[in-house]
Protein backbone atom coordinates (compact mmCIF):
# COMPACT_ATOMS: atom_id res chain seq x y z
CA UNK A 1 0.00 0.00 0.00
CA UNK A 2 1.39 3.42 -0.99
CA UNK A 3 1.83 6.22 1.48
CA UNK A 4 -0.94 8.19 -0.21
CA UNK A 5 -3.37 5.26 -0.02
CA UNK A 6 -2.52 4.77 3.64
CA UNK A 7 -3.17 8.44 4.37
CA UNK A 8 -6.56 8.26 2.68
CA UNK A 9 -7.59 5.56 5.14
CA UNK A 10 -6.57 7.65 8.15
CA UNK A 11 -9.25 9.96 9.43
CA UNK A 12 -8.41 13.59 9.79
CA UNK A 13 -8.04 14.65 13.40
CA UNK A 14 -9.95 17.58 14.84
CA UNK A 15 -7.96 20.31 16.61
CA UNK A 16 -9.01 18.87 19.96
CA UNK A 17 -7.89 15.36 18.96
CA UNK A 18 -4.63 16.64 17.51
CA UNK A 19 -3.93 18.64 20.66
CA UNK A 20 -4.57 15.53 22.76
CA UNK A 21 -2.10 13.57 20.62
CA UNK A 22 0.58 16.26 21.03
CA UNK A 23 -0.34 16.73 24.71
CA UNK A 24 -0.84 20.48 24.39
CA UNK A 25 -3.82 22.78 24.77
CA UNK A 26 -6.01 23.29 21.68
CA UNK A 27 -5.20 27.01 21.75
CA UNK A 28 -1.48 26.18 21.40
CA UNK A 29 -2.17 23.87 18.48
CA UNK A 30 -4.29 26.51 16.73
CA UNK A 31 -1.53 29.09 17.21
CA UNK A 32 1.00 26.76 15.58
CA UNK A 33 -1.34 26.19 12.65
CA UNK A 34 -2.13 29.90 12.29
CA UNK A 35 1.61 30.69 12.12
CA UNK A 36 2.15 28.01 9.49
CA UNK A 37 4.34 25.91 11.78
CA UNK A 38 1.97 22.94 11.69
CA UNK A 39 0.33 21.82 8.47
CA UNK A 40 -3.46 21.79 8.58
CA UNK A 41 -6.10 20.82 6.04
CA UNK A 42 -9.26 22.89 5.58
CA UNK A 43 -12.69 21.29 5.28
CA UNK A 44 -15.38 22.64 2.99
CA UNK A 45 -16.79 24.44 6.00
CA UNK A 46 -13.47 26.10 6.77
CA UNK A 47 -12.57 23.95 9.81
CA UNK A 48 -9.01 22.79 10.45
CA UNK A 49 -8.20 19.08 10.33
CA UNK A 50 -4.82 17.38 10.81
CA UNK A 51 -3.26 14.24 9.38
CA UNK A 52 -1.51 12.05 11.91
CA UNK A 53 1.61 11.88 9.73
CA UNK A 54 1.89 15.69 9.82
CA UNK A 55 1.57 15.66 13.61
CA UNK A 56 4.18 12.92 13.92
CA UNK A 57 6.59 14.86 11.69
CA UNK A 58 5.99 18.06 13.65
CA UNK A 59 6.60 16.28 16.95
CA UNK A 60 9.75 14.56 15.68
CA UNK A 61 11.24 17.80 14.33
CA UNK A 62 10.69 19.57 17.63
CA UNK A 63 11.48 16.77 20.04
CA UNK A 64 7.91 16.50 21.31
CA UNK A 65 6.45 13.28 22.71
CA UNK A 66 3.13 12.01 21.40
CA UNK A 67 0.41 10.62 23.61
CA UNK A 68 -0.04 6.85 23.55
CA UNK A 69 -3.67 7.24 22.46
CA UNK A 70 -6.30 9.74 21.44
CA UNK A 71 -9.48 9.74 23.51
CA UNK A 72 -12.28 7.96 21.65
CA UNK A 73 -14.40 11.10 21.74
CA UNK A 74 -12.37 14.22 22.41
CA UNK A 75 -14.79 16.75 20.92
CA UNK A 76 -16.78 18.76 23.41
CA UNK A 77 -20.41 17.62 23.16
CA UNK A 78 -22.90 20.43 23.70
CA UNK A 79 -26.69 20.11 23.76
CA UNK A 80 -28.64 23.33 23.19
CA UNK A 81 -32.18 23.40 24.60
CA UNK A 82 -34.17 26.45 23.46
CA UNK A 83 -37.65 26.88 21.99
CA UNK A 84 -36.34 29.64 19.69
CA UNK A 85 -35.44 27.46 16.71
CA UNK A 86 -33.43 30.11 14.87
CA UNK A 87 -31.36 30.96 17.92
CA UNK A 88 -30.77 27.30 18.84
CA UNK A 89 -29.72 26.47 15.29
CA UNK A 90 -27.39 29.48 15.25
CA UNK A 91 -25.73 28.23 18.44
CA UNK A 92 -25.25 24.80 16.84
CA UNK A 93 -23.48 26.36 13.85
CA UNK A 94 -21.48 28.73 16.01
CA UNK A 95 -20.22 26.08 18.44
CA UNK A 96 -19.57 23.58 15.66
CA UNK A 97 -17.37 26.18 13.93
CA UNK A 98 -15.35 26.38 17.16
CA UNK A 99 -14.72 22.63 17.28
CA UNK A 100 -17.61 21.37 19.38
CA UNK A 101 -20.07 18.62 18.51
CA UNK A 102 -23.32 20.51 19.05
CA UNK A 103 -26.97 19.56 18.56
CA UNK A 104 -30.23 21.29 19.45
CA UNK A 105 -33.67 20.37 20.73
CA UNK A 106 -36.51 22.80 21.09
CA UNK A 107 -38.38 21.89 24.26
CA UNK A 108 -37.74 20.50 27.72
CA UNK A 109 -39.40 17.15 27.08
CA UNK A 110 -37.15 16.47 24.07
CA UNK A 111 -34.10 17.40 26.14
CA UNK A 112 -34.42 14.34 28.38
CA UNK A 113 -34.57 11.95 25.44
CA UNK A 114 -31.68 13.62 23.63
CA UNK A 115 -29.47 13.63 26.72
CA UNK A 116 -29.67 9.82 26.81
CA UNK A 117 -28.77 9.32 23.16
CA UNK A 118 -26.26 12.16 22.77
CA UNK A 119 -24.50 12.07 26.18
CA UNK A 120 -23.49 15.75 26.25
CA UNK A 121 -20.70 17.23 28.32
CA UNK A 122 -22.56 20.54 28.60
CA UNK A 123 -26.19 21.61 28.25
CA UNK A 124 -26.95 25.20 27.23
CA UNK A 125 -30.43 25.52 28.68
CA UNK A 126 -33.02 28.23 28.10
CA UNK A 127 -35.15 28.95 31.15
CA UNK A 128 -38.40 30.17 29.63
CA UNK A 129 -39.92 27.38 27.52
CA UNK A 130 -43.51 26.16 27.21
CA UNK A 131 -44.36 22.85 28.84
CA UNK A 132 -41.31 21.89 30.85
CA UNK A 133 -39.19 24.93 31.64
CA UNK A 134 -35.42 25.00 32.03
CA UNK A 135 -35.54 24.89 35.83
CA UNK A 136 -37.39 21.57 35.77
CA UNK A 137 -35.06 20.17 33.09
CA UNK A 138 -32.08 21.10 35.24
CA UNK A 139 -33.63 19.50 38.33
CA UNK A 140 -34.22 16.26 36.47
CA UNK A 141 -30.68 16.17 35.06
CA UNK A 142 -29.15 16.73 38.49
CA UNK A 143 -31.51 14.26 40.18
CA UNK A 144 -30.54 11.28 38.03
CA UNK A 145 -27.26 9.59 38.88
CA UNK A 146 -26.49 8.96 35.20
CA UNK A 147 -26.79 12.64 34.23
CA UNK A 148 -25.90 14.65 37.32
CA UNK A 149 -22.30 15.03 36.11
CA UNK A 150 -23.44 17.01 33.03
CA UNK A 151 -22.65 20.70 33.24
CA UNK A 152 -25.66 22.97 32.89
CA UNK A 153 -25.29 26.56 31.71
CA UNK A 154 -28.63 28.35 31.85
CA UNK A 155 -29.53 31.31 29.65
CA UNK A 156 -32.48 33.65 29.48
CA UNK A 157 -33.68 37.00 28.28
CA UNK A 158 -36.63 37.27 30.62
CA UNK A 159 -36.11 35.58 33.97
CA UNK A 160 -36.29 37.59 37.16
CA UNK A 161 -33.94 37.14 40.09
CA UNK A 162 -36.05 34.40 41.66
CA UNK A 163 -35.96 32.25 38.51
CA UNK A 164 -32.21 32.67 38.16
CA UNK A 165 -31.79 31.69 41.80
CA UNK A 166 -34.05 28.68 41.28
CA UNK A 167 -32.02 27.29 38.35
CA UNK A 168 -28.76 27.79 40.24
CA UNK A 169 -30.23 25.95 43.23
CA UNK A 170 -31.34 23.20 40.83
CA UNK A 171 -27.70 22.67 39.84
CA UNK A 172 -26.86 25.04 36.99
CA UNK A 173 -23.40 26.54 37.35
CA UNK A 174 -24.38 29.95 35.96
CA UNK A 175 -27.31 31.76 34.36
CA UNK A 176 -26.35 33.96 31.41
CA UNK A 177 -28.37 36.89 30.17
CA UNK A 178 -29.41 37.18 26.53
CA UNK A 179 -28.12 38.62 24.25
CA UNK A 180 -25.24 36.30 25.04
CA UNK A 181 -21.61 37.29 25.31
CA UNK A 182 -20.35 34.64 22.90
CA UNK A 183 -16.71 34.83 23.91
CA UNK A 184 -17.79 34.22 27.50
CA UNK A 185 -19.87 31.24 26.36
CA UNK A 186 -16.82 29.77 24.63
CA UNK A 187 -14.71 30.35 27.73
CA UNK A 188 -17.26 28.74 30.04
CA UNK A 189 -17.65 25.71 27.80
CA UNK A 190 -13.91 25.35 27.37
CA UNK A 191 -13.58 26.29 23.71
CA UNK A 192 -11.15 28.81 22.30
CA UNK A 193 -12.53 31.88 20.55
CA UNK A 194 -10.86 31.89 17.13
CA UNK A 195 -12.57 35.03 15.88
CA UNK A 196 -15.13 37.51 17.06
CA UNK A 197 -18.54 35.94 17.14
CA UNK A 198 -21.29 37.45 15.06
CA UNK A 199 -24.03 39.25 16.90
CA UNK A 200 -27.58 38.02 16.40
CA UNK A 201 -30.85 39.06 17.92
CA UNK A 202 -32.06 36.78 20.67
Amino acid sequence: MSSEESDLEKPYLTPTEAAALLMVAPVTLRAWAAKGLLRAQATAGGHRRFLRRDLERFARDRGLRLSDRIPESSEMRVLIVDDDHLFADFLVEFLTSRGAHAVAVYDGFAAGRRVESFAPDVVLLDLMMPGMNGIEVCRQLKHEKSTRHIRVIAMTGYADGAEKTAVLEAGAEICLAKPLDYERVLSLIGLQAQQQAPVVAD
